[in-house]
């Protein structure tokens, strides 16, 4: 900030704003847990003196509430990583299975549509390629968000279903599978460096479910970086100059990941290991027959409430998933 150069950034004082109050939230939100603390102590204090049992149930509750508050803020506090802030851009693409994976990865799509909207997140759906008979075959959706990035990537690599397949009339068990990518929102990063001869941009019309819903102009952008052969597109916006910027921030997150993975810096944090969408390579795996049971193969960790996960309930896989980097 003592080079004076610093202050031709237009975007400097709204940074240093947007700092400010990020750190006054933590303050606040410190002195709201020492409050909470001495009022369950009081409480506990007082029951001891009057030995009244009935202050028991509410101090039992005052409790677990604030052994709730200080798991998230451990959590929080494990989110440091350099883009762990940010705001992230999911890409779910279906694997092997065909119709089953591509309906995979609508009922993936609500669980983390669900599992945002619980934390109050932002979601914009950038891209969706629809499947032939049902379900999806790839989206791309952004979450903006405190730590969307950090959170989310926990959920980076391969989930695998098993149930009994509702397209098949003989009612066997299927598996299937589908990738998960999450990438930071970076925005205009000066790590990345994008030059417009480097671009081709290419326009068309946009699907739709057919009658008016069809887009009668070539609004649909598609964007491929020509030094990398990098290729994203969206279709979602109502205007090309929409989709434009959206593609776009997409574009400027993969060659961001792809620079980290060039110069081998934090890769793990970033990209994670590029895997195989089928058998073996599962970092989850889903089964609703003949049992239920959601199992991380990274942490150990279950659940047996796969209707709880499949609305959203994510926040034990992803805390399991950051205890594994807490430093002893």
């Amino acid at each position: 900030m003592n080079d004076p150069s610093f202050w031709d950034d237009p975007t400097a004082a709204q940074k240093i704003m947007q700092e400010l109050t990020l750190q006054q939230t933590k303050i606040k939100l410190f002195d709201d847990l020492k409050a909470e603390v001495e009022d369950v102590l009081t409480l506990w204090q007082l029951g001891m003196e009057e030995q009244d049992e009935s202050l028991e149930g509410e101090t039992i509750r005052g409790l677990a509430k604030l052994d709730k508050r200080f798991n998230e803020l451990e959590l929080e506090i494990l989110l440091s990583g350099a883009y762990d802030r940010n705001n992230a851009l999911v890409t779910l693409h279906a694997g092997a299975g065909g119709t089953e994976a591509q309906d995979w990865v609508a009922m993936l799509l609500r669980m983390y549509m669900r599992w945002a909207e619980r934390r109050g997140f932002k979601t914009e759906v950038l891209d969706m390629l629809p499947g032939e008979e049902a379900g999806t075959k790839s989206v791309t959706i952004s979450v903006s968000g405190e730590n969307a990035y950090g959170y989310l990537k926990a959920e980076k690599g391969v989930h695998r279903l098993v149930r009994i397949s509702p397209f098949d009339a003989s009612g066997r068990r299927h598996t299937s599978f589908a990738s998960v990518d999450v990438m930071p929102e970076v925005g205009e990063d000066k790590e990345v460096d994008i030059a417009s001869e480097d671009l081709r941009v290419d326009t068309y019309r946009a699907g739709g479910a057919g009658g008016q819903h069809v887009n009668k102009t070539d609004s649909a952008v598609r964007i491929t970086h020509v030094p990398t052969g990098i290729v994203v597109q969206c279709q979602n916006e109502r205007s090309q100059i929409q989709n434009r910027a959206a593609a776009m921030r997409i574009l400027m997150a993969k060659l961001l990941v792809l620079k980290r993975q060039q110069q081998e810096e934090e890769l793990s944090e970033i990209r994670g290991e590029q895997q195989e969408i089928a058998w073996g390579s599962q970092i989850r795996s889903y089964v609703f027959q003949p049992y239920s049971m959601v199992k991380d193969h990274r942490t150990n960790y279950e659940t047996g409430n796969t209707n709880a996960v499949m609305d959203g309930e994510l926040d034990e896989f992803i805390a399991a998933y950051l205890q594994m980097f807490k430093k002893i």
